[in-house]
């Protein structure tokens, strides 16, 4: 990997669920100080400014095209000072970096892959050759959906150059973690390289963040751990249960490659107070139920995705921010191994894992719109036929009730003879997640 490479799945903030494209350097401050003070004791450590933060003429509900993006004399991408005010005389996102490293937090930004059309129309000179703007500009490899970048053209020599000079730019501003849009549908192979060259050669590790997800198949793995730390497997998911629950079969497939050389990204989590200047919807609290949050955080901690919370931290619920600060929940989310989805019987959807010290995981989903009473076969998640230790569900910290099977109730039907049954009742599109130590 030429990318810096993360132990565990990264974690943290991001803008993009609750400003879209409008955010200013007062609510990532906001957001990172709450983030410092209330979530980074438990892994929560970095901050990532969403897409657009050039962008003078940002709204809410979409992309203004020929938007007048600042940019420096060689096509570079700079903040917008008006909603940056300490980014103005060519200072960039350093002083705000500055800020967010001394609260102990990393600084994330998103960028688009290729170069801005602004700077192609202008022809600016690319940073280190002889090279400009139109020389490299590959308009027939475009994003589909964002008017404002135009793709690189890399049988060009020297074209990769402006990647490098974009990347010493970040890597002067102190930035962290990259979300590289527009890279994996259709997957761009060129793109990608070139880019996470580029990251190797600036100087600064940094993370590399690939989106969107969208059909991604388990044929690029090899490639996304050379490459990246992170690659997301869907497209955005947003507080819809059917978002939600469409991910259960992609992180069926990604899961078990999860791991040090790349976390398979189930996308941000539409958690607390969302919508308030954003793409999508009006300003609001998740709609996704209570219940539906538990099994959202639940399954992207049993495969280990990572986990970026997209609500406003400060406005949100005090139910969302406890939500987050499960330590015995977020613990299974950065030691365990061997993460797998093992039975799917709809609604019943069963994981494990394997803890550092021995323990146990088993992540129990209720996919069904009634609640779901189960006795868990102790062999059929892979724990002995006899539990000499208790059973923890994590998320209440309750003891779950375990026993021989003596009368074959409706609960118990099909558990084994002389197999534990670990009595769970799981409500509709809920989850549990059980420690068995």
């Amino acid at each position: 990997m030429t990318t810096a490479p993360a132990p565990r799945p990264p974690m943290g903030w991001n803008s993009w669920d609750s400003y879209g494209t409008t955010v200013t350097e007062a609510e990532v401050l906001a957001n990172a100080h709450f983030l410092a003070e209330h979530l980074a004791p438990l892994g929560w450590d970095t901050v990532v400014i969403d897409i657009d933060w050039s962008d003078p003429s940002a709204r809410s509900h979409g992309y203004n095209q020929g938007a007048p993006l600042v940019m420096d004399e060689h096509g570079r991408l700079q903040p917008d000072p008006e909603r940056f005010p300490s980014s103005a005389d060519g200072a960039g996102f350093g002083p705000l970096a500055e800020e967010i490293h001394a609260l102990g937090l990393k600084l994330g930004i998103h960028v688009m892959r290729g170069i801005p059309r602004r700077a192609v129309t202008a022809n600016s000179p690319v940073l280190g050759t002889e090279l400009r703007a139109a020389d490299i500009a590959a308009r027939d490899n475009s994003c589909e959906w964002n008017p404002h970048m135009v793709g690189i053209d890399h049988e060009v020599d020297g074209a990769g150059a402006y990647y490098d000079s974009v990347l010493a730019l970040y890597a002067g501003w102190g930035v962290d973690f990259l979300k590289v849009d527009d890279m994996l549908w259709p997957y761009q192979a060129a793109e990608i390289e070139a880019f996470a060259g580029a990251i190797a050669r600036c100087g600064r590790p940094m993370q590399l963040s690939l989106s969107p997800g969208r059909d991604l198949s388990l044929t690029r793995l090899d490639h996304l751990r050379e490459h990246a730390t992170m690659w997301r497997i869907c497209d955005d998911l947003w507080d819809r249960w059917e978002d939600v629950e469409a991910n259960f079969s992609r992180f069926a497939r990604w899961a078990p490659h999860a791991g040090e050389d790349g976390w398979p990204d189930g996308d941000m989590l539409p958690l607390g107070r969302i919508g308030i200047r954003a793409e999508r919807g009006e300003p609001r609290d998740s709609l996704l139920t209570p219940d539906e949050q538990v099994a959202l955080m639940t399954l992207w901690v049993i495969a280990r995705s990572p986990l970026m919370v997209g609500g406003d931290l400060p406005t949100s619920d005090p139910a969302t921010i406890a939500l987050l600060q499960n330590a015995d929940v977020l613990a299974v989310h950065a030691t365990s191994s061997g993460n797998r989805e093992v039975f799917r019987e709809d609604p019943l959807i069963l994981w494990t894992a394997d803890g550092p010290r021995g323990e146990r995981y088993v992540a129990a989903f209720n996919t069904g719109e009634a609640e779901l009473a189960v006795a868990l076969d102790s062999q059929d998640v892979g724990l002995p036929a006899r539990l000499d230790g208790g059973v923890t569900e994590l998320w209440s910290g309750a003891s779950v009730p375990t026993g021989p099977v003596a009368v074959q109730s409706d609960a118990a039907r099909g558990v084994a003879p002389g197999s534990t049954a670990i009595d769970v009742r799981i409500p509709p599109h809920g989850a549990v997640l059980l420690a068995v130590r």
